[in-house]
């Protein structure tokens, strides 16, 4: 409804009680709680008889379709203690992922082949320890993101730019379909939104909100993501960021976090430790003193060998494509488990395992 934001909102609520009584009311209790607005008046009453028939439709089209509303059960707390929390979250999917402890994970649209291996592996990794990943769908980072966590057995939420009946980016469908299955699909938008430029920004705040915290993997000095880390900031969120090479544009914006206070992210565990404690964590287990990859079976960290070897060897020896090593490789440096080497070589850390 066009000018009703949080403040009205909210003294709507505690003087009817109900959205349905809000409805209900007349011109002019209405008019004694909001001070005399008589357009927010005038439209509160038009709603009551032109009711939204899409928004009611598309959420009669399935079971896992809801209305969460501002300040009523089933919101998620987290999101509803922002400044400016969206009155109303249209959600298909599991709803109780929006309650559960959350890490979002964004970056650029165009990432390297590296950017988006990092943000795989690292959602991978966090969704196996109990965390559910929250991006924005979008190309590079985003989507990377939201499959590494499927990936890892975990669950992961998206918090759409447009209406919740449009996919955007479209190549993103079969992925998207896949989160309503493994957690959920968000949007603030009215049904049939198409995309614009202005709702994507905005979203940001959802995202960051949802959250416990926000790793930026790769960002330009001007990305879009660092308005996540920044908003992610102000609502007291942890803010995470993973370096890169001085000469790489895409490590600017993360660099230029770091030098503001977000922590440098090398391993998982650089993120577990500044989280609170996950009630019902699945952290991996592992034998006393035994490397996680062992623990599982990683064909990489098994054909690792006392002396440094290439990407190309170790594709080699595991018969793996070189995404499927690389991925790998990353997850296990991450892990505190493998160190990469000059000449493009890897090898076995040495060190005793990192705690968990």
């Amino acid at each position: 409804m066009p000018g009703l934001g949080v403040v009205a909102w909210r003294r709507l609520l505690a003087a009817f009680g109900s959205p349905a009584r809000v409805l209900g009311a007349g011109r002019s209790a209405l008019r004694e709680c909001l001070g005399g607005r008589t357009a927010l008046v005038d439209g509160i009453l038009a709603a009551g008889e032109h009711p939204p028939r899409a928004d009611l439709a598309w959420l009669q089209g399935g079971a896992d379709r809801q209305a969460l509303l501002l300040d009523l059960p089933g919101y998620p707390p987290r999101l509803a203690q922002i400044a400016d929390p969206p009155l109303v979250l249209l959600v298909e999917g599991d709803v109780a992922a929006l309650g559960a402890p959350q890490l979002a994970i964004v970056g650029s649209r165009n990432a390297s082949p590296v950017g988006r291996e990092t943000a795989f592996a690292m959602a991978a990794s966090l969704a196996a320890c109990g965390l559910v990943i929250t991006s924005g769908l979008a190309e590079g980072v985003d989507g990377a993101a939201h499959r590494g966590a499927l990936s890892g057995g975990g669950l992961t939420v998206a918090v759409l730019g447009t209406g919740p009946d449009r996919i955007y980016p479209r190549q993103h469908a079969d992925l998207a379909g896949d989160i309503r299955r493994h957690g959920a699909l968000v949007s603030e938008q009215p049904v049939g939104t198409p995309p614009r430029g202005f709702n994507f920004p905005r979203r940001n705040r959802i995202i960051s909100g949802l959250s416990l915290g926000v790793l930026v993997v790769e960002a330009g000095i001007h990305s879009g993501s660092l308005i996540t880390a920044h908003l992610a900031a102000e609502q007291g969120r942890e803010v995470f960021a993973i370096p890169g090479g001085i000469h790489n544009p895409l490590a600017r914006g993360c660099h230029a976090l770091i030098r503001s206070g977000a922590k440098l992210v090398e391993t998982v565990s650089d993120i577990l430790d500044e989280l609170p404690p996950l009630p019902g964590a699945r952290v991996p287990a592992t034998a006393p003193g035994a490397h996680p990859g062992e623990a599982h079976g990683n064909p990489v960290l098994a054909c690792l060998g006392d002396s440094p070897v290439s990407v190309d060897v170790l594709v080699a020896r595991t018969g793996l494509t070189v995404a499927e090593v690389s991925t790998m490789l990353l997850t296990l440096q991450m892990d505190g488990l493998v160190t990469a080497l000059p000449g493009g070589l890897f090898g076995r850390h040495h060190g005793p395992p990192p705690a968990r």
